[in-house]
Protein backbone atom coordinates (compact mmCIF):
# COMPACT_ATOMS: atom_id res chain seq x y z
CA UNK A 1 0.00 0.00 0.00
CA UNK A 2 1.50 3.25 -0.80
CA UNK A 3 1.95 5.72 1.59
CA UNK A 4 -0.16 9.42 0.48
CA UNK A 5 1.57 12.65 1.68
CA UNK A 6 0.26 16.00 2.70
CA UNK A 7 0.85 19.82 0.84
CA UNK A 8 0.98 22.48 2.41
CA UNK A 9 -2.40 24.85 2.23
CA UNK A 10 -5.06 24.04 -0.64
CA UNK A 11 -8.67 24.42 -0.24
CA UNK A 12 -11.90 22.76 -0.27
CA UNK A 13 -14.59 24.22 -2.64
CA UNK A 14 -17.82 23.23 -3.60
CA UNK A 15 -17.18 20.20 -6.35
CA UNK A 16 -20.43 20.61 -8.18
CA UNK A 17 -18.80 17.67 -10.14
CA UNK A 18 -22.15 15.98 -10.32
CA UNK A 19 -24.12 18.21 -11.98
CA UNK A 20 -22.23 17.07 -15.47
CA UNK A 21 -23.12 13.49 -15.23
CA UNK A 22 -19.45 12.19 -14.81
CA UNK A 23 -19.27 8.78 -16.82
CA UNK A 24 -21.77 9.83 -19.75
CA UNK A 25 -20.06 10.88 -22.88
CA UNK A 26 -22.25 12.43 -25.45
CA UNK A 27 -20.97 13.15 -29.24
CA UNK A 28 -21.10 17.27 -30.09
CA UNK A 29 -21.32 16.49 -34.07
CA UNK A 30 -20.23 18.43 -36.97
CA UNK A 31 -20.67 22.02 -36.79
CA UNK A 32 -20.80 23.95 -39.78
CA UNK A 33 -17.89 25.76 -39.77
CA UNK A 34 -14.04 24.97 -37.71
CA UNK A 35 -11.80 28.01 -36.69
CA UNK A 36 -8.22 26.13 -35.67
CA UNK A 37 -5.84 28.70 -33.92
CA UNK A 38 -2.38 28.48 -34.84
CA UNK A 39 -1.18 28.39 -31.59
CA UNK A 40 -2.99 26.08 -28.85
CA UNK A 41 0.16 25.57 -26.87
CA UNK A 42 3.09 26.94 -25.12
CA UNK A 43 5.56 28.14 -27.88
CA UNK A 44 5.79 28.96 -31.53
CA UNK A 45 2.90 29.19 -33.46
CA UNK A 46 2.60 26.19 -36.56
CA UNK A 47 2.99 28.01 -39.95
CA UNK A 48 0.56 27.20 -42.51
CA UNK A 49 0.61 24.86 -45.02
CA UNK A 50 -2.75 25.41 -46.77
CA UNK A 51 -4.22 28.30 -48.74
CA UNK A 52 -7.64 30.08 -49.06
CA UNK A 53 -10.17 28.06 -51.43
CA UNK A 54 -8.35 24.61 -50.91
CA UNK A 55 -10.26 21.28 -49.64
CA UNK A 56 -9.12 19.81 -47.28
CA UNK A 57 -9.57 16.39 -45.60
CA UNK A 58 -9.42 14.69 -42.58
CA UNK A 59 -6.24 14.22 -40.62
CA UNK A 60 -4.78 16.42 -43.69
CA UNK A 61 -1.64 18.87 -41.74
CA UNK A 62 -3.11 22.48 -42.14
CA UNK A 63 0.19 23.81 -40.65
CA UNK A 64 3.68 22.35 -39.64
CA UNK A 65 5.57 22.89 -36.56
CA UNK A 66 7.93 26.54 -36.63
CA UNK A 67 11.11 24.98 -34.28
CA UNK A 68 11.31 22.43 -31.54
CA UNK A 69 8.67 23.92 -29.23
CA UNK A 70 5.92 24.12 -31.26
CA UNK A 71 3.30 21.49 -32.70
CA UNK A 72 0.90 20.97 -36.16
CA UNK A 73 -2.53 21.48 -36.49
CA UNK A 74 -4.39 19.23 -38.41
CA UNK A 75 -7.73 18.98 -39.87
CA UNK A 76 -10.55 17.63 -37.55
CA UNK A 77 -12.64 16.90 -41.15
CA UNK A 78 -12.89 17.19 -44.84
CA UNK A 79 -13.92 20.92 -45.99
CA UNK A 80 -12.98 23.83 -47.82
CA UNK A 81 -10.45 26.62 -45.92
CA UNK A 82 -12.79 29.76 -46.23
CA UNK A 83 -10.05 32.04 -44.48
CA UNK A 84 -6.53 32.52 -42.62
CA UNK A 85 -7.28 35.15 -40.36
CA UNK A 86 -7.16 36.87 -37.09
CA UNK A 87 -10.26 35.62 -35.10
CA UNK A 88 -10.75 35.71 -30.75
CA UNK A 89 -8.92 32.36 -29.15
CA UNK A 90 -9.80 31.17 -26.04
CA UNK A 91 -6.95 33.63 -23.68
CA UNK A 92 -7.08 35.34 -20.52
CA UNK A 93 -5.92 38.57 -22.55
CA UNK A 94 -8.91 38.59 -24.90
CA UNK A 95 -6.53 38.98 -28.08
CA UNK A 96 -6.68 37.52 -31.35
CA UNK A 97 -4.88 34.87 -33.06
CA UNK A 98 -4.43 34.13 -36.65
CA UNK A 99 -6.48 30.76 -37.30
CA UNK A 100 -7.74 28.51 -40.31
CA UNK A 101 -11.16 28.76 -40.72
CA UNK A 102 -13.00 25.77 -42.36
CA UNK A 103 -16.18 25.33 -44.11
CA UNK A 104 -17.44 21.75 -43.30
CA UNK A 105 -18.73 19.50 -45.94
CA UNK A 106 -20.21 16.93 -43.85
CA UNK A 107 -18.54 13.92 -45.55
CA UNK A 108 -15.93 13.95 -42.75
CA UNK A 109 -13.72 11.79 -45.55
CA UNK A 110 -9.91 11.19 -44.23
CA UNK A 111 -6.17 10.82 -45.24
CA UNK A 112 -5.30 6.87 -45.24
CA UNK A 113 -3.91 6.60 -41.62
CA UNK A 114 -0.86 4.67 -40.84
CA UNK A 115 -1.19 2.35 -37.91
CA UNK A 116 1.45 0.87 -36.22
CA UNK A 117 0.56 -1.64 -34.11
CA UNK A 118 4.14 -3.23 -33.23
CA UNK A 119 5.27 -0.04 -31.84
CA UNK A 120 7.49 -2.05 -29.62
CA UNK A 121 9.59 -2.49 -32.53
CA UNK A 122 10.04 0.90 -33.04
CA UNK A 123 13.05 3.21 -31.64
CA UNK A 124 12.25 5.85 -28.94
CA UNK A 125 13.40 8.47 -31.31
CA UNK A 126 11.16 7.28 -33.98
CA UNK A 127 8.14 7.30 -31.84
CA UNK A 128 8.69 10.43 -30.21
CA UNK A 129 8.61 11.94 -33.94
CA UNK A 130 5.32 10.22 -34.26
CA UNK A 131 3.91 12.23 -31.37
CA UNK A 132 5.51 15.63 -32.73
CA UNK A 133 3.74 14.90 -35.97
CA UNK A 134 0.45 13.78 -34.34
CA UNK A 135 0.52 17.70 -32.72
CA UNK A 136 0.02 16.36 -29.41
CA UNK A 137 0.43 19.11 -26.71
CA UNK A 138 -0.28 18.86 -22.93
CA UNK A 139 -4.11 18.25 -22.63
CA UNK A 140 -4.73 19.39 -18.99
CA UNK A 141 -2.36 21.92 -18.57
CA UNK A 142 -0.89 24.96 -19.83
CA UNK A 143 -0.55 22.87 -23.90
CA UNK A 144 3.00 21.90 -23.24
CA UNK A 145 4.51 20.21 -26.55
CA UNK A 146 4.19 16.33 -25.68
CA UNK A 147 7.61 15.71 -27.77
CA UNK A 148 9.41 18.11 -25.88
CA UNK A 149 8.59 16.83 -22.66
CA UNK A 150 9.45 13.32 -23.66
CA UNK A 151 12.69 14.24 -24.58
CA UNK A 152 13.60 15.05 -21.21
CA UNK A 153 14.49 11.81 -20.94
CA UNK A 154 17.76 12.03 -23.44
CA UNK A 155 18.89 14.36 -20.60
CA UNK A 156 17.19 12.33 -17.24
CA UNK A 157 17.21 8.92 -16.21
CA UNK A 158 12.99 8.66 -15.76
CA UNK A 159 12.39 5.99 -13.46
CA UNK A 160 8.34 6.30 -13.00
CA UNK A 161 5.75 7.96 -14.77
CA UNK A 162 3.03 9.47 -13.02
CA UNK A 163 -0.60 9.98 -14.93
CA UNK A 164 -2.68 12.59 -13.67
CA UNK A 165 -5.78 11.72 -12.75
CA UNK A 166 -7.24 14.05 -10.10
CA UNK A 167 -8.83 17.18 -11.84
CA UNK A 168 -8.99 18.39 -8.72
CA UNK A 169 -11.10 21.61 -9.87
CA UNK A 170 -14.64 22.09 -9.40
CA UNK A 171 -17.17 21.23 -11.93
CA UNK A 172 -14.58 19.76 -14.41
CA UNK A 173 -15.07 15.75 -15.36
CA UNK A 174 -13.72 15.43 -18.60
CA UNK A 175 -11.47 13.57 -17.29
CA UNK A 176 -13.29 11.30 -14.85
CA UNK A 177 -15.44 10.84 -17.72
CA UNK A 178 -12.35 9.25 -20.04
CA UNK A 179 -11.23 7.36 -17.55
CA UNK A 180 -14.74 5.70 -17.05
CA UNK A 181 -14.98 5.12 -20.72
CA UNK A 182 -11.69 4.41 -22.12
CA UNK A 183 -9.62 3.19 -19.31
CA UNK A 184 -8.20 0.62 -21.14
CA UNK A 185 -6.54 3.20 -23.67
CA UNK A 186 -5.29 5.24 -20.93
CA UNK A 187 -3.34 1.99 -19.48
CA UNK A 188 -2.30 1.53 -23.39
CA UNK A 189 -0.98 5.09 -24.25
CA UNK A 190 0.91 5.11 -20.27
CA UNK A 191 2.71 1.76 -21.68
CA UNK A 192 4.04 3.73 -24.93
CA UNK A 193 4.82 6.54 -22.90
CA UNK A 194 7.06 4.50 -20.34
CA UNK A 195 8.77 2.83 -23.28
CA UNK A 196 9.80 5.53 -24.84
CA UNK A 197 11.40 7.35 -21.47
CA UNK A 198 12.64 4.25 -20.18
CA UNK A 199 10.64 4.55 -17.16
CA UNK A 200 9.98 0.90 -14.88
CA UNK A 201 7.09 2.37 -13.33
CA UNK A 202 3.51 3.60 -14.24
CA UNK A 203 1.83 5.11 -11.32
CA UNK A 204 -2.10 6.53 -11.96
CA UNK A 205 -3.01 9.18 -8.99
CA UNK A 206 -6.74 9.40 -8.94
CA UNK A 207 -8.35 11.60 -5.74
CA UNK A 208 -11.13 9.81 -4.14
CA UNK A 209 -14.24 11.64 -5.05
CA UNK A 210 -14.03 9.66 -8.44
CA UNK A 211 -14.88 6.03 -7.36
CA UNK A 212 -16.10 4.89 -10.51
CA UNK A 213 -12.66 6.56 -12.59
CA UNK A 214 -10.87 4.64 -10.19
CA UNK A 215 -12.56 1.31 -10.68
CA UNK A 216 -12.62 1.65 -14.26
CA UNK A 217 -8.16 2.33 -13.99
CA UNK A 218 -7.58 -0.36 -11.91
CA UNK A 219 -9.27 -3.06 -13.84
CA UNK A 220 -7.33 -1.82 -16.81
CA UNK A 221 -4.29 -1.82 -14.91
CA UNK A 222 -4.67 -5.59 -13.41
CA UNK A 223 -4.71 -6.67 -17.80
CA UNK A 224 -1.41 -4.91 -18.35
CA UNK A 225 1.76 -6.85 -18.30
CA UNK A 226 3.92 -3.88 -17.00
CA UNK A 227 4.04 -2.53 -13.29
CA UNK A 228 1.11 -0.27 -12.95
CA UNK A 229 0.06 1.37 -9.77
CA UNK A 230 -3.15 3.18 -8.95
CA UNK A 231 -2.86 5.04 -6.22
CA UNK A 232 -6.02 6.94 -4.47
CA UNK A 233 -5.57 9.90 -2.10
CA UNK A 234 -7.82 12.60 -0.21
CA UNK A 235 -10.08 15.32 -2.35
CA UNK A 236 -8.16 18.73 -1.56
CA UNK A 237 -7.59 21.87 -4.14
CA UNK A 238 -5.17 22.07 -5.94
CA UNK A 239 -4.12 18.21 -5.36
CA UNK A 240 -3.73 18.19 -9.52
CA UNK A 241 -0.74 20.40 -9.80
CA UNK A 242 2.12 18.78 -11.23
CA UNK A 243 4.27 19.27 -8.34
CA UNK A 244 1.72 18.79 -5.60
CA UNK A 245 0.65 15.16 -6.68
CA UNK A 246 4.62 14.73 -6.93
CA UNK A 247 4.30 15.35 -3.42
CA UNK A 248 1.52 13.41 -2.16
CA UNK A 249 2.16 10.41 -3.89
CA UNK A 250 6.08 10.35 -3.46
CA UNK A 251 6.62 12.72 -0.61
CA UNK A 252 9.11 14.47 -2.84
CA UNK A 253 9.33 18.08 -3.74
CA UNK A 254 10.52 19.64 -6.81
CA UNK A 255 12.83 22.76 -6.05
CA UNK A 256 12.25 26.08 -7.31
CA UNK A 257 13.62 26.27 -10.62
CA UNK A 258 13.48 22.16 -11.25
CA UNK A 259 11.77 19.94 -12.92
CA UNK A 260 9.88 16.61 -12.33
CA UNK A 261 12.56 15.55 -14.65
CA UNK A 262 15.29 16.65 -12.04
CA UNK A 263 13.86 13.82 -9.67
CA UNK A 264 13.49 10.95 -12.23
CA UNK A 265 9.67 11.31 -12.65
CA UNK A 266 7.35 12.03 -15.63
CA UNK A 267 3.80 13.20 -15.27
CA UNK A 268 1.39 13.13 -18.28
CA UNK A 269 -2.64 14.28 -18.27
CA UNK A 270 -4.59 11.07 -18.98
CA UNK A 271 -6.07 12.55 -22.38
CA UNK A 272 -2.71 13.10 -23.34
CA UNK A 273 -1.91 9.32 -22.86
CA UNK A 274 -4.96 8.47 -24.94
CA UNK A 275 -3.64 10.89 -27.61
CA UNK A 276 -0.57 9.02 -27.69
CA UNK A 277 -2.09 5.71 -27.90
CA UNK A 278 -4.00 6.90 -31.01
CA UNK A 279 -0.84 8.38 -32.49
CA UNK A 280 1.27 5.18 -32.81
CA UNK A 281 -1.60 2.22 -32.58
CA UNK A 282 -4.15 3.93 -35.22
CA UNK A 283 -2.17 6.72 -36.49
CA UNK A 284 -4.45 9.60 -35.56
CA UNK A 285 -3.65 12.94 -34.81
CA UNK A 286 -4.83 15.28 -32.19
CA UNK A 287 -8.36 16.11 -33.86
CA UNK A 288 -10.74 15.99 -30.52
CA UNK A 289 -11.23 15.91 -26.88
CA UNK A 290 -13.68 15.69 -24.38
CA UNK A 291 -15.06 19.43 -22.96
CA UNK A 292 -17.16 19.57 -19.87
CA UNK A 293 -19.96 21.74 -20.54
CA UNK A 294 -21.46 22.57 -17.21
CA UNK A 295 -23.06 25.22 -14.93
CA UNK A 296 -27.00 26.08 -13.94
CA UNK A 297 -27.28 28.05 -17.35
CA UNK A 298 -27.86 25.20 -19.04
CA UNK A 299 -30.57 22.68 -19.38
CA UNK A 300 -28.47 19.87 -20.29
CA UNK A 301 -24.95 20.13 -19.01
CA UNK A 302 -22.63 17.33 -19.84
CA UNK A 303 -19.70 15.92 -21.24
CA UNK A 304 -19.09 16.19 -24.60
CA UNK A 305 -16.67 14.57 -28.13
CA UNK A 306 -15.91 17.82 -29.28
CA UNK A 307 -14.09 18.36 -32.53
CA UNK A 308 -11.18 20.55 -32.18
CA UNK A 309 -12.15 24.42 -33.80
CA UNK A 310 -15.79 23.70 -33.08
CA UNK A 311 -17.28 26.99 -31.96
CA UNK A 312 -18.33 27.44 -28.39
CA UNK A 313 -21.98 28.75 -29.37
CA UNK A 314 -22.61 25.17 -31.23
CA UNK A 315 -21.98 23.35 -27.86
CA UNK A 316 -23.94 26.02 -25.89
CA UNK A 317 -27.01 24.71 -28.28
CA UNK A 318 -26.21 21.15 -27.81
CA UNK A 319 -26.42 22.14 -23.55
CA UNK A 320 -29.53 23.85 -23.66
CA UNK A 321 -28.25 27.30 -22.75
CA UNK A 322 -30.31 29.61 -21.32
CA UNK A 323 -29.14 32.91 -21.94
CA UNK A 324 -31.50 34.73 -19.36
CA UNK A 325 -30.37 33.61 -16.68
CA UNK A 326 -26.38 33.90 -17.65
CA UNK A 327 -24.06 36.64 -17.29
CA UNK A 328 -20.79 35.00 -18.59
CA UNK A 329 -19.10 32.68 -20.14
CA UNK A 330 -15.81 30.94 -18.40
CA UNK A 331 -13.35 28.75 -20.14
CA UNK A 332 -11.94 26.37 -17.34
CA UNK A 333 -13.47 26.18 -14.56
CA UNK A 334 -14.00 29.00 -11.62
CA UNK A 335 -10.82 28.81 -9.87
CA UNK A 336 -8.08 29.14 -12.76
CA UNK A 337 -10.73 29.73 -15.73
CA UNK A 338 -11.19 33.15 -17.15
CA UNK A 339 -13.99 35.31 -19.19
CA UNK A 340 -14.89 34.64 -22.64
CA UNK A 341 -16.32 37.80 -24.05
CA UNK A 342 -17.80 35.66 -27.11
CA UNK A 343 -19.48 32.07 -27.78
CA UNK A 344 -17.92 31.91 -31.26
CA UNK A 345 -14.61 31.18 -29.84
CA UNK A 346 -13.25 28.15 -30.82
CA UNK A 347 -12.43 24.89 -28.51
CA UNK A 348 -8.82 24.70 -28.59
CA UNK A 349 -6.64 21.18 -27.20
CA UNK A 350 -6.35 22.76 -23.95
CA UNK A 351 -10.26 23.73 -23.59
CA UNK A 352 -11.46 20.91 -20.89
CA UNK A 353 -14.71 23.15 -19.55
CA UNK A 354 -16.89 25.44 -20.45
CA UNK A 355 -18.72 26.98 -16.84
CA UNK A 356 -22.07 28.74 -17.98
CA UNK A 357 -22.94 29.63 -14.64
CA UNK A 358 -26.21 31.79 -13.37
CA UNK A 359 -25.42 35.07 -11.31
CA UNK A 360 -26.90 33.17 -8.17
CA UNK A 361 -24.52 30.30 -8.62
CA UNK A 362 -21.15 31.89 -9.17
CA UNK A 363 -21.81 36.13 -8.15
CA UNK A 364 -19.85 39.01 -9.99
CA UNK A 365 -16.89 39.13 -7.33
CA UNK A 366 -17.52 42.64 -5.80
CA UNK A 367 -15.25 45.55 -5.55
CA UNK A 368 -11.76 45.14 -4.24
CA UNK A 369 -11.08 45.95 -0.73
CA UNK A 370 -8.05 47.25 1.18
CA UNK A 371 -5.93 44.20 2.45
CA UNK A 372 -5.80 43.75 5.74
CA UNK A 373 -2.76 41.37 6.12
CA UNK A 374 -4.56 38.41 7.76
CA UNK A 375 -2.14 35.70 6.29
CA UNK A 376 -5.17 33.63 4.97
CA UNK A 377 -3.43 33.61 1.26
CA UNK A 378 -0.12 32.13 2.35
CA UNK A 379 -1.86 29.02 4.34
CA UNK A 380 -3.75 28.75 1.40
CA UNK A 381 -1.18 28.26 -1.05
CA UNK A 382 0.39 25.05 -2.20
CA UNK A 383 3.65 26.31 -3.12
CA UNK A 384 4.59 27.71 0.00
CA UNK A 385 4.77 31.54 -1.28
CA UNK A 386 3.81 34.22 0.50
CA UNK A 387 1.00 35.54 -1.83
CA UNK A 388 0.33 39.12 -0.05
CA UNK A 389 4.19 39.81 -0.43
CA UNK A 390 3.72 38.86 -4.19
CA UNK A 391 0.77 41.21 -4.45
CA UNK A 392 2.49 44.20 -2.80
CA UNK A 393 5.64 44.10 -5.08
CA UNK A 394 3.19 43.32 -8.05
CA UNK A 395 1.64 46.69 -7.47
CA UNK A 396 4.95 48.20 -7.35
CA UNK A 397 6.07 46.51 -10.46
CA UNK A 398 9.26 45.61 -8.29
CA UNK A 399 10.52 42.72 -10.56
CA UNK A 400 13.49 42.21 -8.33
CA UNK A 401 11.40 41.30 -5.67
CA UNK A 402 8.83 39.54 -7.63
CA UNK A 403 11.50 36.97 -8.57
CA UNK A 404 13.48 36.83 -5.35
CA UNK A 405 9.85 35.62 -3.47
CA UNK A 406 9.33 33.17 -6.55
CA UNK A 407 6.81 34.32 -8.50
CA UNK A 408 7.15 31.62 -11.16
CA UNK A 409 6.54 28.76 -8.96
CA UNK A 410 3.07 30.44 -8.76
CA UNK A 411 0.86 27.97 -10.66
CA UNK A 412 -1.95 30.22 -10.50
CA UNK A 413 -4.62 27.67 -8.99
CA UNK A 414 -6.82 30.78 -7.05
CA UNK A 415 -6.43 29.33 -3.63
CA UNK A 416 -5.22 32.70 -2.46
CA UNK A 417 -7.94 34.63 -3.81
CA UNK A 418 -10.37 32.12 -2.73
CA UNK A 419 -9.97 32.95 0.85
CA UNK A 420 -9.39 36.87 0.90
CA UNK A 421 -11.74 38.07 2.71
CA UNK A 422 -10.78 41.45 0.98
CA UNK A 423 -12.30 40.13 -2.61
CA UNK A 424 -8.43 41.35 -4.21
CA UNK A 425 -8.31 39.06 -7.67
CA UNK A 426 -4.77 38.27 -6.84
CA UNK A 427 -4.23 35.87 -9.88
CA UNK A 428 -4.65 38.79 -12.39
CA UNK A 429 -1.52 40.49 -10.24
CA UNK A 430 0.82 37.53 -10.16
CA UNK A 431 0.04 37.25 -13.86
CA UNK A 432 0.76 40.78 -15.19
CA UNK A 433 3.87 40.51 -13.20
CA UNK A 434 4.79 37.30 -14.87
CA UNK A 435 3.86 39.06 -17.94
CA UNK A 436 5.73 41.93 -17.61
CA UNK A 437 8.99 40.17 -16.66
CA UNK A 438 8.90 37.90 -19.22
CA UNK A 439 8.59 41.13 -21.42
CA UNK A 440 11.28 42.67 -19.70
CA UNK A 441 13.75 39.66 -20.22
CA UNK A 442 12.83 39.46 -24.17
CA UNK A 443 13.37 43.39 -24.61
CA UNK A 444 17.03 42.41 -22.81
CA UNK A 445 17.86 39.40 -24.92
CA UNK A 446 17.27 41.55 -27.91
CA UNK A 447 19.01 44.05 -26.52
CA UNK A 448 21.92 41.76 -25.86
CA UNK A 449 21.48 40.89 -29.64
CA UNK A 450 22.11 44.24 -30.61
CA UNK A 451 24.75 44.78 -28.57
CA UNK A 452 27.08 41.54 -29.72
CA UNK A 453 26.14 42.34 -33.39
CA UNK A 454 27.47 45.66 -32.70
CA UNK A 455 30.82 44.93 -30.98
CA UNK A 456 31.27 42.11 -33.89
CA UNK A 457 30.88 44.73 -36.42
CA UNK A 458 33.33 47.06 -34.82
CA UNK A 459 35.58 44.22 -34.37
CA UNK A 460 35.73 43.54 -37.79
CA UNK A 461 36.50 47.46 -38.96
CA UNK A 462 39.35 47.04 -36.49
CA UNK A 463 40.56 43.88 -37.71
CA UNK A 464 39.87 45.05 -41.85
CA UNK A 465 41.64 48.47 -40.37
CA UNK A 466 44.82 46.68 -38.74
CA UNK A 467 45.45 44.19 -41.97
CA UNK A 468 45.14 47.72 -44.47
CA UNK A 469 47.91 49.19 -42.37
CA UNK A 470 49.89 45.54 -42.52
CA UNK A 471 49.60 45.38 -45.85
CA UNK A 472 51.12 49.12 -46.57
CA UNK A 473 53.80 48.33 -44.29
CA UNK A 474 54.97 44.85 -46.55
CA UNK A 475 54.48 47.53 -49.35
CA UNK A 476 56.66 49.75 -48.15
CA UNK A 477 59.34 47.58 -46.37
CA UNK A 478 59.66 45.61 -49.69
CA UNK A 479 60.28 48.41 -52.01
CA UNK A 480 63.02 50.00 -49.16
CA UNK A 481 64.51 46.72 -49.67
CA UNK A 482 64.89 47.22 -53.18
CA UNK A 483 66.14 50.20 -53.32
CA UNK A 484 68.57 49.12 -50.35
CA UNK A 485 69.41 46.45 -53.06
CA UNK A 486 70.90 49.06 -55.60
CA UNK A 487 67.70 49.03 -56.99
CA UNK A 488 65.63 52.19 -59.33
CA UNK A 489 64.61 54.97 -57.69
CA UNK A 490 62.00 54.48 -54.44
CA UNK A 491 58.37 53.78 -56.34
CA UNK A 492 56.78 55.27 -53.10
CA UNK A 493 58.84 58.20 -53.28
CA UNK A 494 57.88 58.50 -56.73
CA UNK A 495 54.46 58.67 -56.79
CA UNK A 496 54.36 60.86 -53.83
CA UNK A 497 56.71 63.15 -56.29
CA UNK A 498 54.02 62.78 -59.29
CA UNK A 499 50.86 63.57 -56.86
CA UNK A 500 52.55 66.60 -55.85
CA UNK A 501 53.10 67.16 -59.40
CA UNK A 502 49.61 67.38 -60.65
CA UNK A 503 48.51 69.80 -57.34
CA UNK A 504 50.94 72.43 -58.71
CA UNK A 505 48.77 75.43 -60.35
CA UNK A 506 49.20 76.11 -64.03
CA UNK A 507 50.58 79.17 -65.99
CA UNK A 508 49.10 82.30 -65.91
CA UNK A 509 46.96 83.07 -68.62
CA UNK A 510 48.54 85.31 -71.41
CA UNK A 511 46.86 89.33 -71.71
CA UNK A 512 44.15 89.16 -73.82
CA UNK A 513 44.81 92.67 -74.95
CA UNK A 514 47.86 91.75 -77.11
CA UNK A 515 46.61 88.18 -77.68
CA UNK A 516 45.10 88.60 -81.89
CA UNK A 517 43.06 85.48 -81.59
CA UNK A 518 41.21 87.10 -78.50
CA UNK A 519 38.01 90.01 -79.64
CA UNK A 520 39.01 92.99 -77.62
CA UNK A 521 36.82 94.18 -74.75
CA UNK A 522 34.45 96.68 -74.99
CA UNK A 523 34.00 99.92 -72.69
CA UNK A 524 30.26 99.69 -71.49
CA UNK A 525 30.63 103.38 -71.25
CA UNK A 526 31.66 104.19 -74.45
CA UNK A 527 29.42 101.72 -76.15
CA UNK A 528 26.03 103.22 -77.49
CA UNK A 529 22.60 101.69 -75.38
CA UNK A 530 20.33 99.86 -77.78
CA UNK A 531 17.54 100.85 -75.48
CA UNK A 532 14.29 102.75 -77.03
CA UNK A 533 14.80 106.39 -76.42
CA UNK A 534 12.13 108.21 -74.36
Amino acid sequence: MRRIYDIHGGIHPPERKALSQPGQLRPAGMPAQLVLPLSQHIGKPAEVLVEVGERVLGGQPLAQADGLVSVPVHAPTSGTVIAIEARSVPHPSGLTNQCIVIDCDGQDAWLPLAPLVEWQQQSPDALVERVRAAGIAGMGGAGFPTAVKLLASDKHKIDTLIINGTECEPYITADDTLMQVAADKIIEGAEILAFIVGAEQILIGVEDNKPDALSAIQTAAAKSKRAVEVASFPTKYPSGGEKQLIEILTGQQVPSGRIPADLGLLCQNPGTAVAVRDAIIEGRPLTRRIVTLTGEALSAPGNFDVMLGTPIAHLLTLAGFQPEHNRRLIHGGPMMGFALDNAEIPIVKTSNCILVPTEQELPTPPPAQACIRCGLCAEACPASLLPQQLYWFARAKDQDALEAHNLFDCIECGACAWVCPSNIPLVQYYRAGKASIIDTRQEKARSDRLRERFEARQERIAREAEEREAKRAARKAAAEQKVAAGGSEDPVQAAIARAKARKQPTEPMADQSTDPAVAPVTDPATTPSKEPAE
